[in-house]
């Protein structure tokens, strides 16, 4: 079985994310998993009331989260952030904000910012944000209830209350970008960094 060198020890993921972990762990990037616990919603607030674009405001919940759980070798802050137009979504509690969020976003196009940030023990030392538009069908109330029969409440657990890697490709008439921005991560981006640092396929 393949393996990857890692110089300095596995990358250290501050986040619980399944689907990072998974495209991380499927590349083959040797991983440990420390969760970081932050008050994003009070950093999102306060970014805003400054009027952050949303790419700065990913960029920057990115950085909380690696500085948080920082500590030797190489840790993985991520966030992803939606946009439409100046509105920022957030991850839908209900089932009514799950519906609201896909009337406002239908027929739309809309901006996904996935920011990832590694430290170097203490310091940062590379990010990325990676950008995809995603433009939805005009969709019909019939419609959104109808998916959101199916896919509430797993779809709780995304911004915008979709899941375009599953039944919610068919919300969409065109994407944009890059595919593993889309799933949250810039994968290609942290592997070509990692692969700088000097971590090989042995």
């Amino acid at each position: 079985m393949d393996k990857t060198f890692a110089p300095h020890g596995p990358l250290t993921l501050a986040s619980a994310s399944a689907i990072r972990r998974q495209l991380l762990e499927t590349a083959g990037v040797p991983l440990s998993i420390r969760p970081a616990r932050i008050d994003e919603g009070a950093i999102r607030d306060a970014l805003l009331a400054e009027s952050a674009h949303p790419r700065d405001v990913a960029d920057a919940l990115a950085e909380f989260k690696a500085r948080k759980v920082a500590g030797e070798g190489l840790t993985l802050g991520c966030d992803q952030v939606l946009a439409l137009k100046t509105a920022i979504f957030e991850k839908p509690d209900s089932r009514e904000m799950a519906k609201d969020q896909l009337t406002r976003l239908s027929g739309q196009t809309h901006h996904l910012y996935s920011a990832a940030v590694i430290y170097d023990g203490a310091e940062p030392a590379w990010r990325h944000v990676g950008l995809a538009r995603m433009t939805m069908h005009s969709l019909t109330e019939p419609e959104i209830d109808a998916y959101l029969d199916r896919a509430w409440p797993e779809v709780a657990s995304s911004v915008g209350a979709y899941q375009a890697e599953s039944i919610g490709a068919r919300l969409f008439s065109r994407i944009d970008g890059d595919w593993f921005s889309v799933l949250g991560l810039p994968l290609l981006d942290i592997c070509s960094f990692l692969r700088l640092r000097g971590w090989r396929l042995t």
